[in-house]
């Protein structure tokens, strides 16, 4: 009987052996497992009697309940040159910085966090009332310098992934934004070139409809119409340009007549 389990022992240990050598992240995945079943063993701690003033004598946990679940989609540039800079960024205790997913040019997806858990992505940002996004949103990276297109393998991956993400977690097509968007004095990822209007074909966005023929009523508040796509007004000039980075492909300050239009219509779109 030893003499089968000690080849099979073998042969475990070189499986082990070889998955650790070919793996250049296996010591950061033993760190990310040893957090989640840190943050996995306080799910399961009940509140405690007497924990505060007035406790109730026993504890009465509710059959209602489910996991706080994501809301938005935050689509990043990584603004590095390589998909393995990126992965050693996103690991370093230091750098302080995580995304849920990258995915390399090749069209190779990392899921380097589980869904619910928070990443570190967004930073300071505000999209409409909401001023803390890394709470409520997922974060995806896509390997690109911030000044090159971005590629049709790594597009293709991009849609395959939000259509799970949309499905899984019944997110509002109104909230697959850039990084850009909801940081619009510190960021402009995706950079110009990202393909909003195809994703928006695809249901991850909104997009406007043909402003030919488009007369803006008298009344038009052009501050009014981004606050009501969600821009932070707190610095109007690079909201402005986040809106004309995301709807117009264009990074030139200011609106001209036919910027408004496209405002105004696209505001309709998020009334």
């Amino acid at each position: 009987m030893y003499r089968n389990v000690f080849p099979v022992l073998v042969f475990s240990f070189l499986l082990l052996f070889t998955y650790c050598a070919s793996n250049p992240y296996s010591k950061t995945n033993k760190a990310y497992k040893k957090q989640a079943k840190q943050y996995a063993k306080g799910l399961m701690q009940h509140p405690l009697k007497d924990s505060f003033p007035f406790s109730s004598p026993y504890w009465a946990g509710t059959t209602n309940f489910s996991l706080r679940k994501p809301n938005f989609v935050i689509i990043h540039h990584t603004a590095q040159q390589t998909c393995d800079q990126t992965l050693k960024t996103f690991t370093l205790v230091r750098t302080q910085v995580s995304a849920h997913y990258v995915i390399c040019k090749n069209g190779t997806i990392f899921h380097m966090l589980n869904d619910y858990f928070r990443a570190w992505h967004a930073g300071a940002a505000r999209w409409g009332n909401d001023m803390d996004i890394n709470s409520g949103s997922i974060g995806i990276e896509l390997d690109n310098n911030g000044y090159e297109n971005f590629t049709d393998s790594q597009l293709i991956s991009l849609n395959r992934l939000l259509a799970g993400l949309k499905k899984n977690y019944n997110i509002p097509s109104a909230n697959f934004i850039g990084h850009g968007d909801i940081a619009p004095t510190r960021k402009d990822d995706p950079n110009w070139r990202f393909p909003w209007k195809e994703l928006a074909e695809q249901g991850f966005g909104l997009w406007y409809d043909d402003t030919t023929g488009l007369e803006l009523p008298p009344y038009f508040d052009h501050l009014q119409a981004l606050r009501i796509i969600g821009y932070d007004l707190a610095d109007t000039t690079a909201a402005i340009i986040a809106f004309k980075r995301h709807f117009e492909q264009d990074t030139i300050a200011g609106l001209t007549e036919a910027d408004k239009k496209i405002l105004f219509a696209t505001a309709k779109k998020y009334r």
